[in-house]
């Protein structure tokens, strides 16, 4: 094997310089591998100005939300009170409530609606003419079903997977028939 070289060639700016090889090696070892910032020319972003309006902005943000909170929650229980009155209207016969996406909920059926599900499965359920085998256990996100309990209704819906349920649906509409 060729012995390793003693000499190099350097490119510094586009002229070519020989160096030594002792030289190189020396050079190098006179520099830390690690060394201090000059704590002068670091700056930081966090002046106390900055340190000021961020506390000033969280401050407003959270005297806002809850004023607007106070608001929001005095409305929600005025409504809930006014919702009850008007809840006998709104099971009349021929009301409609839910979802117009028929596309999505394109399942239908009929019945009278009873509250419980079967084995974990559905909170309500529609007795349909055939025995408990023909019933549609029903669960929805959409329409409030506690409202149409004994009520004859026509349901809209998404088939959903069962274990135990003949025929689980989701549903998105509701019909008072």
């Amino acid at each position: 094997m060729p012995n390793e070289a003693e000499y190099g060639l350097l490119n510094k700016g586009g002229e070519l310089t020989i160096m030594d090889k002792e030289i190189k090696e020396n050079n190098i070892q006179d520099k830390p591998l690690i060394h201090d910032f000059n704590k002068e020319s670091v700056k930081t972003a966090f002046t106390p100005k900055v340190i000021t309006a961020l506390l000033l902005v969280v401050l407003v943000g959270v005297i806002s939300g809850y004023i607007i909170s106070n608001k929001n929650s005095g409305s929600t229980s005025g409504s809930v009170t006014s919702g009850g009155a008007s809840n006998a209207s709104s099971t009349a016969k021929g009301t409609i409530q839910g979802s117009n996406d028929t596309a999505t909920f394109k399942d239908t059926a009929e019945g009278t609606l009873k509250t419980g599900g079967i084995d974990g499965e559905g909170a309500f359920h529609l007795v349909r003419p055939g025995g408990d085998s023909q019933n549609v256990y029903l669960t929805s996100g959409i329409v409030d079903l506690s409202k149409f309990i004994d009520k004859k209704i026509k349901v809209w819906g998404q088939t959903q997977a069962a274990q135990h349920a003949g025929w689980l649906m989701d549903v998105g509409r509701i019909e008072v028939l």
